[in-house]
């Protein structure tokens, strides 16, 4: 049973590592460990959490190691009270790299998004050169490589969104890199047989940050929200979370590439006015709405499933959350952004 509102940082962590059905049944099938990399930043301590929970379901006891640099204190001795095992690494060391377990199953989630206009330089070193240390330590692994939909074009905004079989046409450094973390992958995966998916989330909303928690935000303290991009996708970071899990299911070489993304396309000025009269405030608005980068999860869900938590109740979530003052990461989607520029 899903709750009517979410109160708390506790509740909202539980939630989103709460194991689902599929996923303990995933959990089941596993023969081996599972090893998060890039654990530390949004959304890697609560899926690895996900998968130690599900795995405790299933009574399969597999190691669940998490990597990351883990800058934020605090993070790695959270994770450990919770019996996974964090390792401290940095990711572009290749002598670091060398001395981490070679796990059969590996959610691959570093990179960098926020300010890769400032360090283009950082942003191609982690989204680049990194996978290509990863990919060559856990050579015949699992990956499930974290991407994006900046790997495709904008669509126009009738479009039901890019699926799988569409080109990929980046625009703007930032996206150029994650075709690059992709391209890099994809050599391993046709050089050395390493089974591979290509993860393209669109804009996954944890109701501390995502597109939905950026339309309430400015509603709520009265800016004007901007409409250049009208349309964007939006999936409950709890359900990312269970099919990037058991996307491990669907790994092949060449790698697949897989669309995630909530299973309907949100009109922003309509997610704007649902949360102006929630909040009982006028919606002021700015732009005219042009291109917009989507994503049809058509294959995702057919493979997968339906979402368990859908359009509306995560609009009625994120509305409460801003409305009583629910702690902000204060980390923009930058959905509105035309020029590729973050």
């Amino acid at each position: 049973m899903l709750p009517a509102v979410v109160t708390s940082e506790e509740q909202l962590e539980e939630l989103l590592s709460r194991p689902s059905a599929a996923d303990i049944a995933f959990a089941r099938t596993l023969t081996d460990d599972v090893v998060v990399l890039g654990a530390g930043g949004k959304m890697g301590p609560s899926l690895a959490r996900r998968v130690r929970r599900a795995c405790d379901a299933a009574a399969n006891p597999r190691r669940v190691l998490a990597v990351a640099r883990f800058s934020e204190p605090g993070t790695a001795a959270a994770l450990e009270r919770d019996r996974i095992e964090p390792i401290t690494c940095d990711l572009l060391d290749p002598a670091q790299v060398s001395r981490l377990p070679r796990a059969p199953n590996v959610l691959f989630l570093a990179g960098r998004k926020f300010g890769s206009t400032g360090r283009p330089d950082l942003t191609w070193a982690q989204n680049v050169i990194v996978p290509s240390i990863v990919a060559s330590h856990f050579e015949g692994s699992r990956i499930v490589v974290f991407s994006s939909g900046n790997v495709y074009a904008p669509v126009p905004p009738s479009s039901t969104g890019s699926t799988e079989t569409d080109p990929v046409d980046p625009v703007g450094e930032y996206a150029q890199t994650c075709v690059g973390r992709e391209r890099v992958f994809e050599h391993a995966s046709r050089e050395r047989g390493t089974p591979c998916v290509f993860f393209r989330l669109f804009y996954a909303v944890d109701l501390r940050y995502g597109t939905l928690v950026d339309v309430a935000r400015k509603v709520h303290a009265g800016e004007r929200v901007d409409l250049r991009v009208g349309h964007v996708n939006a999936l409950w970071q709890g359900d990312a979370n269970s099919y990037a899990f058991r996307g491990l299911s669907l790994c092949e070489s060449p790698p697949r590439p897989l669309v995630a993304t909530g299973p309907e396309v949100v009109s922003v000025r309509e997610a704007a006015k649902a949360f102006g009269r929630r909040f009982g405030r006028p919606v002021r608005f700015i732009g005219t709405p042009g291109p917009a980068l989507l994503g049809d999860p058509a294959s995702c869900v057919s493979l997968l499933g339906d979402p368990e938590v859908g359009l509306v109740q995560l609009v009625d979530w994120v509305a409460d959350w801003v409305a009583r003052g629910g702690r902000s990461l204060d980390r923009p989607t930058h959905f509105e952004a035309t020029d590729g520029r973050f």
